[in-house]
């Protein structure tokens, strides 16, 4: 009841702290999310207005520069010439003209021609005296004089606001006069062109573009007269007005009539101002519905993220508890025993503990294989590009070479029983700052033997200055190796290279001066490009150099070190251009090279293909040969590698297989026995049998333990101890959770002859 209680109270702790994990922002977002949606809409809708007024504008525009068209039409039509509206006969086609101009435009009502100084005005409909004319058409502010002269006088298109017409018996309305004088050929104004237009042609325009739009709507004129007005039931006083009038494009906030207003001015190229305005209370209305679905969302969205926080802290809490229960197995705790003073995620914390220390221990393998690949190929083949950088391995230097060492084994402490070499524990990475250098240490399969990855910076780029500071960081390099291995090095360096993919040919290079520098005996160290001396300039023969790194990289089977020496070689004799027979002696430098090493390497066969290689026609074809060749023999050794360590893996499994029972069985015993590195037996155990080390050890030890429960009475403890187990309580808890059961369970279970009945009893002898 009380580890009951305990669990409760930390899936309580669980549960309200996922809901204020997700009401606390939900509650934040959700306000921001709703400021910002009324703000947004309210911005979206005075855009809308604007996109839709400045298209109202530009369709009233077009239809006003439709009328001056008309209006220039006219002034050059001959039927509409003084003499042909007074000709007794053509005069009836001069009205029908003006019908016909009449319809090329829907905005307006009728249409006028008066020729200044006469008497008569012309429309659609017929020949009309002024007289006549002014009585039909009754301007509320238009006096009959003042229309008179305005016809005769006026200079520009002219629009007269807005006002109240009687029309005859047709009745009343608000029309616009809009007045346009003629002049072909840009003499003086002989005519003058007048068109009705109804207030509602032109606010209806605005009104079939303006969708959805309960707002007042003017159409100012340069002068700030109201052309045209749409109230839709609203009044504004005159002060408001010209206050709309004078406000600047764009959407603005004002308050007309006490009220707040959203309001959208834009203005024409002719001069006019296009205006409409909106109560701020018509646009929250608009957004009520926003403000109820916010609500309606944020409670479903509260309910369902506190049902989905109890399923998932419940959710997360279960595999703590299996994790706990693990923990308090490998504890030997009572399962009825609540925690005292940790809590269940400290307890997993000290699990998460001792399994990092497992992949710590494994790191080292893994680390060491990726640049041993980089020493041998230039690349890491197919593995993951990220690798390198999760174990800690950056190329971020000008200048990389590779640095070999070796000790007689005699001269070296030993290892300890995990397999661990202290030196290389020491060597795995060094930083040595004052020459801005970085290496890290590589465990060759070779036991005792180590190779020393390192970069450095240099602003030079002068031969002596870097091969300078390349003898400081070797010579720092041994001094440290001398002060903890108590034993001088053998040293091999290889030349410098400025890309990591290079690092092959250095190490070709660094393990061809370490067999030099074996030669002088312990403690001497040996540099690559000292091998072969100076150079000399008159000298056709290929370089010492090329020669040397050539049988080494054979010798390893690296063939695009190999390839390359070759190519090198070749091409330094196809610059210096030699004779003939100077050229075949010279080119019997590099096969004797090849011809050597394969004999060396027991391939006599190569021999008999001498006729084929030696019958060239040219440099590129003797380098074809050239290449073929070293592919055989690298391939030779490749092959014969593969068959030495499928060789030597097949005598190490029978090995552990017959010695399982020791308990001093470990890597670093079987690796001073068959004198090889832990880290490439590891390596190479777990590519032959599938699983590490010490998952076979475990495995063959519990098949063993099982064999003797089923098929012996001898006590647990005897049988554990025999198979080479010295920790008999963990190895019940590992047997049990491999199998489900305890070794005195399992043999109850599976016995044959029934003399088990103690076995439990001898199981809590060791585990209570």
């Amino acid at each position: 009841m009380k580890w009951n209680h305990f669990k409760s109270k930390l899936l309580v702790k669980y549960t309200l702290s996922y809901i204020s994990i997700f009401l606390i922002p939900l509650v934040i977002l959700t306000v921001i999310i709703y400021h910002n949606a009324v703000k947004t809409l309210r911005s979206e809708i005075e855009q809308t207005n604007v996109n839709q007024l400045t298209q109202a504008k530009t369709v009233i525009d077009d239809r006003m520069k439709e009328l001056q068209d008309i209006a220039f039409r006219i002034a050059y039509d001959e039927q509409l010439t003084r003499y042909w509206t007074h000709h007794p006969y053509y005069s009836r086609e001069s009205i029908g003209a003006l019908v016909k101009y009449k319809a090329t435009s829907s905005i307006i009502d009728e249409l006028f021609l008066f020729f200044r100084g006469d008497n008569n005005i012309y429309s659609s409909q017929g020949l009309e005296n002024l007289d006549v004319f002014t009585g039909r058409y009754k301007f509320n502010t238009w006096n009959k004089e003042d229309l008179i002269r305005d016809l005769n006088t006026v200079r520009l298109p002219t629009m007269r606001p807005a006002e109240q017409v009687i029309q005859g018996t047709r009745g009343q309305k608000s029309m616009l006069a809009y007045l346009v004088p003629i002049a072909p050929n840009n003499t003086p104004a002989h005519g003058t062109v007048m068109y009705l237009i109804h207030e509602s042609n032109l606010t209806g325009l605005i009104d079939s573009i303006l969708t959805d739009y309960h707002g007042m709507t003017y159409i100012f004129d340069n002068n700030g007269q109201v052309l045209a007005a749409n109230h839709h039931g609203d009044t504004i006083t005159k002060n408001d007005v010209k206050a709309l009038f004078q406000l600047e494009p764009g959407t603005h906030s004002l308050s007309l009539n006490g009220e707040t207003h959203s309001v959208v001015s834009v203005k024409s190229d002719d001069g006019w101002t296009y205006v409409t305005a909106m109560p701020s209370s018509q646009f929250f209305s608009r957004i009520v519905h926003i403000r109820t679905f916010v609500v309606l969302v944020f409670s479903f969205v509260v309910i369902m993220g506190t049902v989905l926080a109890i399923l998932l802290a419940r959710r997360q809490y279960h595999p703590i508890s299996d994790l706990m229960e693990f923990v308090r197995l490998r504890n030997v705790r009572s399962l009825s025993e609540p925690p005292s003073q940790t809590n269940e995620l400290d307890w997993i914390k000290k699990t998460l503990h001792d399994y990092s220390k497992r992949v710590d221990l494994q790191e080292p393998y893994a680390r060491n294989h990726i640049l041993l690949m980089l020493l041998k190929h230039g690349h890491t083949g197919e593995l993951p590009s990220d690798l390198k950088e999760q174990l800690g391995i950056r190329f971020n230097r000008s200048h990389y070479f590779v640095v070999t060492m070796g000790w007689e084994t005699h001269s070296l402490p030993e290892a300890d029983p995990s397999g661990g070499w202290p030196l290389m524990q020491l060597m795995n990475e060094v930083e040595l700052p004052e020459l801005t250098a970085h290496a890290y240490g590589v465990e060759l399969p070779q036991p005792d033997r180590l190779a020393l990855i390192v970069g450095f910076n240099a602003d030079t780029g002068h031969e002596a200055s870097l091969n300078g500071i390349m003898e400081a960081i070797v010579e720092a390099l041994r001094s440290m190796v001398m002060e903890h291995a108590g034993s001088p090095p053998v040293i091999g360096t290889g030349n410098r290279y400025s890309h990591p993919e290079q690092l092959n040919q250095s190490y070709i290079e660094a393990s061809t001066a370490f067999e030099a520098s074996m030669l002088h005996g312990q403690g001497s160290t040996t540099f690559f490009h000292a091998l072969s001396g100076a150079k000399d300039s008159s000298s056709f023969w290929v370089p010492k150099d090329v020669l040397l790194k050539l049988d080494q990289s054979l010798k390893q089977g690296s063939y695009d070190v190999a390839a390359r020496m070759i190519s090198t070689a070749l091409d330094s004799l196809k610059e210096e251009m030699p004779s003939v027979p100077l050229l075949r002696c010279i080119c019997f430098d590099i096969l004797n090279t090849l011809l050597k090493t394969a004999s060396e390497l027991g391939m006599h066969h190569v021999v008999q293909e001498l006729p084929s290689i030696t019958s060239y026609d040219s440099l590129e074809d003797l380098e074809k040969k050239l290449a073929g060749l070293a592919a055989d023999i690298c391939t030779h050794v490749e092959a014969k590698s593969e068959t030495e360590e499928s060789s030597l893996m097949d005598e190490i499994v029978s090995y552990i297989d017959a010695n399982y029972s020791d308990y001093d069985l470990s890597l670093g015993t079987i690796s001073s026995k068959f004198s090889i590195s832990s880290s490439y037996f590891s390596r190479s155990f777990k590519e032959k049998v599938g699983v590490n080390f010490t998952q076979y050890i475990w495995q063959k030890r519990m098949d063993e333990v099982i064999r003797q429960l089923l098929h012996t009475s001898d006590p647990l403890k005897d049988i554990i101890s025999r198979v080479g187990y010295l920790d008999t309580p963990n190895f019940i808890r590992k047997f049990k959770k491999e199998t489900g059961y305890t070794p005195g369970q399992y043999r109850k279970m599976h016995s044959q002859n029934g003399s088990a009945d103690a076995s439990d009893d001898e199981d809590e002898e060791y585990i209570g």
